[in-house]
């Protein structure tokens, strides 16, 4: 198996990607906590499964660059895949990545064989906090307004690594600890990841016009406002099925790898293969 890395310019950006393998590609796009290293533990074991493995730095994060203009996530997304010269994926996405995912299911869907959609987003849905979020919010704004980037980033793994409510100790201290050094540089106020246009009319409003396979999977440890967007997802994808790891929170590839790339590998397997 083969490992390349790429750099390719776009507007605004030269977005950065590892390209693996052979067989049918899975795109992979991470969280808005870190980079495409979320997939290190994740990647080999779809490689082993028989699938190429395409995972880039979102525009501003990790190596790819970003300057302060309009975006499409979605055409960032389908950038990679021309650039990779691949005409359908499968399109795993993660908390932000997830919320990108979908939309750009959503605007072109003859370009994915599958999404799965990690503790993520819907553009358009939103709910209201729960007094413990609206406890973690507060402790974030108040480091934001200290200029405290380390100090907000801890409260990030506190919410997305450890779970509302759970201990420090619940996640080996390597993972809280790679989560908080790539976190704090992106939470900076100089930081710059360009502005993004936003789906229109949003995905909460067509999720009923999806008809690519759909795996929603949540971590039980998880925000209850993940869980709401995870169960609005479910019901509202024709034909979608939902998986939940009930002893997992946000990161799920971080944390859990081995049983995230087996429930992908599973989903997978009955599809028609694609290139």
């Amino acid at each position: 198996m083969t490992t390349s890395s790429h750099a390719i310019d776009v507007p605004g950006s030269r977005l950065v990607y590892d390209d693996e393998g052979s067989g049918p590609p899975i795109l992979l796009i991470h969280s808005a906590l870190i980079n495409r290293g979320a997939w290190d533990a994740m990647t080999p074991l779809l490689l082993d499964a028989g699938y190429r493995v395409i995972r880039h730095d979102m525009r501003g994060f990790g190596d790819s660059t970003a300057e302060d203009v309009e975006f499409s996530p979605a055409e960032d997304i389908r950038a990679v895949l021309d650039a990779a010269g691949v005409e359908r994926a499968a399109v795993v996405g993660n908390s932000m990545g997830g919320m990108h995912a979908l939309d750009a299911v959503i605007e072109t869907p003859e370009r994915f064989a599958a999404l799965i959609w990690v503790s993520g987003g819907i553009t358009g849905f939103e709910v209201e906090n729960t007094p413990e979020e609206d406890a973690i919010e507060a402790e974030m704004k108040a480091a934001q307004e200290a200029g405290d980037a380390n100090a907000e980033a801890w409260v990030d793994v506190r919410l997305w690594v450890d779970g509302i409510g759970q201990p420090p100790t619940r996640v080996p201290s390597e993972l809280r600890q790679a989560v908080f050094e790539a976190d704090r540089l992106l939470v900076r106020a100089d930081r710059v990841f360009g502005r993004r246009i936003a789906l229109e009319p949003p995905a909460n409003d067509r999720l009923g016009t999806v008809r690519t396979p759909t795996l929603v999977v949540l971590g039980g440890l998880d925000a209850p406002s993940a869980h709401a967007s995870a169960a609005r997802l479910a019901s509202g994808v024709p034909g979608a099925r939902q998986f939940t790891l009930p002893d997992v929170a946000h990161l799920v590839g971080m944390e859990a790898p081995d049983r995230l790339a087996a429930l992908i590998v599973e989903f997978l397997a009955p599809l028609p293969r694609w290139a």
